[in-house]
């Protein structure tokens, strides 16, 4: 049985100068400034260090627009690493570095083949169930193999309809405590989960566990950063108005490493005394 160290590790990776030509599938293009993104990236990775997370810095990949996206490229759970193969076909160079990384991590890794397509912005992780979503990214011969390769690990999986967004996780996030955040509108069935707290605006809908209580959050929901306030939780809050002109959310911007295999040929250093979060 592979040895995991609870951690905070989280893989990263820079906006590339083609940013600006990033997809957009649900909502009109927009202008963005790429400067303005860098720093904007830097700010997103100065709270999660702040909040005592370590970060690795995946290789760039300049000629892919939406590399800066990097959760779309793998699904974690335990020390199981599936590597997706994103539905768009234009982002499928961006797998390679990261499948290295978690291979360097000693990650067990799999990965998505043809013709089956995942992203990894369709799966929202809470506790053993994984929720996948089926959209314009993600089907449905995507979301077996993911379960299949799950399996040994007590996942169960779950498939929801997402045809009003680019991804579930633009659509639903999860709580510390398990429950779903969503913002209604863009949500195809409130009703598929049990618990479910809506949120007064869309991107309202996306946080990240950091631990300890402290959820990352874009400034752009105001109400919604309110209101986790008043759910007994502390927004650590970040401007990411660059990345939401490209459908991108505080989610995307990373791949968090809970539970990191021990590997003799790792360099990394995994922030120690942090919880294992049970959403992600």
């Amino acid at each position: 049985m592979t040895n995991l160290i609870t951690s905070r590790v989280a893989l990263i990776r820079q906006p590339g100068p083609r940013l600006a030509d990033g997809l957009v599938t649900h909502i009109e293009r927009q202008a963005v400034d790429v400067d303005l993104a860098h720093q904007q990236w830097q700010s997103c990775v100065a709270a999660m260090t702040s909040a005592g997370w370590t970060t690795i810095e995946v290789a760039a990949a300049d000629e892919c627009a939406d590399a800066v996206f990097i959760e779309d490229t793998a699904v974690i759970f335990g020390s199981r690493a599936v590597i997706a193969r994103p539905g768009a076909t234009s982002r499928r160079a961006e797998t390679p570095d990261v499948q290295a990384a978690l291979v360097d991590l000693g990650y067990a890794v799999t990965a998505i083949e043809a013709p089956g397509t995942l992203d990894g912005g369709d799966v929202l992780k809470v506790g053993s169930t994984m929720y996948i979503g089926l959209g314009g990214r993600t089907n449905t011969e995507g979301i077996a193999q993911a379960a299949a390769a799950f399996a040994p690990d007590g996942v169960e999986v779950a498939t929801v309809p997402t045809t009003k967004v680019l991804h579930l996780k633009s659509a639903i996030t999860a709580l510390p405590d398990g429950r779903i955040i969503g913002y209604p509108p863009v949500v195809d069935d409130p009703s598929l989960f049990e618990s479910f707290v809506a949120m007064p605006e869309e991107s309202g809908a996306h946080v990240v566990d950091l631990g300890d209580g402290q959820l990352l959050m874009a400034a752009s929901a105001p109400q919604s950063i309110a209101k986790v306030r008043t759910l007994g939780f502390e927004p650590v809050v970040v401007d990411i108005c660059e990345f939401e002109k490209l459908e991108g959310c505080v989610t995307c911007l990373s791949i968090r490493l809970r539970n990191v295999p021990t590997a003799p040929n790792s360099e990394t250093s995994p922030a120690g005394a942090a919880r294992s979060g049970p959403a992600d």
